[in-house]
């Protein structure tokens, strides 16, 4: 995202003073052109040259810096998705095909989308909404229309934004605490489930 802003707009930190966690992409870059003075908002035309420039470079981004999948991400997944009766979904502010490529190059991909699909069937992305309240209903919603509706929906998430979301729709916010929120931040949020990381999910389970 920086060097994107950076190669369109010329401000080589144009997130310096940008949250990103908990936040949808749209909303990231617009409040960084706010801040560096360009304007009160992003028209569809920039908005869409900002999205072009980042995907661009994401792939390389993502080659260029050490991520990990944290620990108990892999085992839950595998358990939800060997479920007939659980639909797994995303409810993130990241652009489709970001969440998509964020995903595919961590291996985690195949969990949210059949082997011939070449994106997501269903979800809650930011290339649209920018309020997390609004891509977790679009989340619930999309999936529903796909999967039929379920007695139980969860919204795991890090951050308190993920929490807010969740109880705005009325569904159950399971808080995790292996980003920048604290786990008593998390619970303060109105959480209803708070673990330290996915290894201890079995205990909520």
């Amino acid at each position: 995202m920086r060097a994107a802003f950076a190669a369109l707009w010329g401000a080589e930190d144009g997130f310096k003073n940008v949250e990103f966690s908990g936040r949808s992409d749209r909303a990231i870059f617009r409040n960084a052109f706010q801040l560096c003075g360009l304007g009160d908002n992003l028209t569809t035309e920039e908005f869409l040259r900002a999205k072009r420039a980042y995907l661009r470079r994401l792939d390389q981004s993502l080659i260029d810096h050490d991520g990990v999948v944290l620990p108990g991400v892999v085992p839950l997944l595998q358990r939800l998705s060997g479920d007939e009766g659980v639909t797994l979904t995303l409810g993130t502010g990241n652009f489709r095909n970001g969440a998509l490529r964020k995903l595919r190059h961590y291996g985690l991909d195949s969990f949210f989308r059949q082997p011939h699909e070449t994106s997501f069937r269903h979800g809650g992305f930011g290339d649209r909404v920018e309020e997390r309240p609004l891509l977790v209903a679009e989340a619930v919603r999309s999936a529903q229309r796909h999967t039929g509706k379920h007695d139980t929906i969860m919204v795991i998430g890090d951050t308190v934004h993920d929490i807010t979301a969740a109880k705005a729709n009325n569904v159950i916010a399971v808080g995790v605490a292996t980003g920048t929120t604290s786990e008593v931040d998390l619970a303060h949020a109105g959480a209803d489930h708070v673990l330290p990381n996915l290894e201890s999910v079995e205990d909520l389970f």
